[in-house]
């Protein structure tokens, strides 16, 4: 089996052979390694000053692969020897990817960090790949691919025969070399739906590491989590759990439960708080605790804010966030109006005096509940913008959840969870001890018994001398 990667030549990669560096292997080269069931060779078809191309060629031996399985229940089955495991991309390939590229896979290579961190323009192509154009399209154009999928004939000569189950598989897109290794690495083994290794508690770790940053908001979650974890129902829930627990993942829920239309969690909560930004015109605003910048990339879409600050007290979580914003593309127009700031909150930063917006998006609830009241002192006592705009979970929707049903936060981060009583109660305090008016809306679906999922206060301080 054969698969090809070509990068051409952009800003972020002037010389499309440095495409060399990010994979750890000499374009002037054919290397090969021992690999699980055959062997791996890579080698540069093409390299000129517009397009380098690498391949890997992956030679499955038949017999080496069975004799590497222990106990199989398929005794001398001829089928163990005769298959399309030499030709087909499946989760051979994916095994092979994580050795002979594991650098590029994890996004190391020292002395080339910034080329680790551009967008490439990139076209990878997989002769023969298992599932139909439309399994294909589902799992890979939610990542941004431009998927083109080439239904195979089972023969030529006899078209009455129809199609494989087979495509020929081209991406193209403009990604990070390790997203897009990372994407290969997860949905090969998905569309080949049979692994060849056993699959134990280990895969929901490797899982979480290669597909967390996107799992958790892809369609076909369900499908993904399902088949890559080989249909064992407990380590699919436990997966489940683990991307519901991460709360800046998704949580799923009906928003039109007629049509049974499935939408995410964290991006009905991302709605609202545009929908007040939108409905308040503001010129600055700044997402305290930006993590790894998602609202901030949606904010600097928004006509009228000149001014888009996102601020972090993690340097780690500041370079993602520059990473996704690709900060290093950015026209010098686009970059005056976004602002990245190592700072606290708990305590005053001038740079963040005198807003018109505040933004804690899923915040308070990360904090010690000692250490709330100098953050809230810094928001509305110092900081003092003209409207604060606070989310958090509400505790009493977690019965609704599955995963949590016993009790149980959403985060293992958490240091709380409010009542629906509890945060009005704390959002009245707020206003009334730094004069602000407070407005409460429910974010998410809105169950008669419990609520919603997701509580939302919107502050607004009073002009001077006018009551809040």
């Amino acid at each position: 089996m054969m698969l090809t990667i070509s990068a051409k030549r952009s800003t972020a990669l002037e010389a499309p052979s440095d495409l060399g560096y990010l994979l750890h292997k000499h374009p002037g080269r054919v290397q090969t390694f021992d690999v699980y069931g055959g062997a791996a060779s890579v080698f540069y078809p093409e390299v000129d000053d517009d397009r380098c191309t690498a391949a890997m060629m992956l030679e499955v031996d038949p017999i080496a692969l069975v004799q590497g399985r222990s106990g199989s229940p398929d005794g001398f089955a001829l089928g163990q020897y005769v298959n399309d495991r030499p030709y087909v991309a499946s989760s051979l390939l994916s095994a092979a990817l994580a050795k002979v590229f594991g650098s590029a896979l994890n996004g190391r290579c020292k002395g080339h960090e910034m080329l680790v961190n551009a967008s490439l323009e990139l076209t990878i192509a997989l002769p023969v790949v298992p599932g139909d154009p439309d399994l294909v399209r589902r799992l890979f154009t939610p990542m941004g691919w431009d998927v083109h999928a080439e239904p195979i004939a089972l023969d030529t000569t006899r078209p009455e025969w129809g199609d494989a189950p087979l495509v020929s598989l081209t991406l193209i897109g403009a990604h990070r070399l390790a997203d897009a290794l990372t994407h290969l690495y997860v949905l090969l083994p998905v569309l080949d739906d049979a692994k060849h290794y056993w699959v134990g508690d280990d895969e929901v770790d490797k899982l979480m590491r290669a597909g967390g940053d996107w799992l958790s908001t892809h369609p076909e979650r369900e499908l993904v989590t399902s088949r890559y974890l080989a249909h064992q129902r407990g380590l699919k829930e436990a997966a489940i759990q683990r991307l519901i627990e991460l709360d800046d993942r998704p949580v799923e829920e009906p928003v039109d439960e007629e049509a049974a239309v499935v939408r995410p969690l964290v991006h009905l909560r991302h709605e609202a708080v545009l929908e007040v930004v939108r409905k308040m015109r503001p010129e600055s605003v700044v997402d305290l605790g930006c993590g790894p910048g998602a609202l901030l990339g949606e904010l600097l879409e928004v006509q009228g804010l000149h001014r888009v600050i996102g601020t972090e007290v993690s340097d780690s979580a500041l370079s993602k966030a520059a990473r996704r914003l690709h900060v290093d593309r950015m026209t010098e127009r686009q970059s005056e109006r976004l602002t990245l700031l190592l700072s606290s909150l708990q305590y005053a930063d001038d740079r963040l005096v005198g807003l018109d917006l505040a933004i804690l998006m899923e915040v308070v609830e990360h904090i010690d509940p000692d250490r709330l009241t100098p953050v809230v002192t810094n928001v509305f006592g110092s900081m003092q913008p003209r409207h604060v705009v606070v989310t958090t979970p509400n505790i009493e929707y977690n019965v609704r959840y599955p995963a949590l049903v016993g009790g149980g936060l959403r985060h293992p981060d958490h240091r709380f969870e409010w009542t629906r009583d509890e945060f009005a109660n704390w959002t009245r305090s707020v206003g009334e001890s730094f004069g602000y008016a407070v407005d409460l809306r429910s974010v998410g679906a809105v169950d008669g018994e419990v609520g919603s999922p997701t509580q939302m206060a919107i502050f607004t301080r009073a002009v001077s001398g006018e009551a809040p």
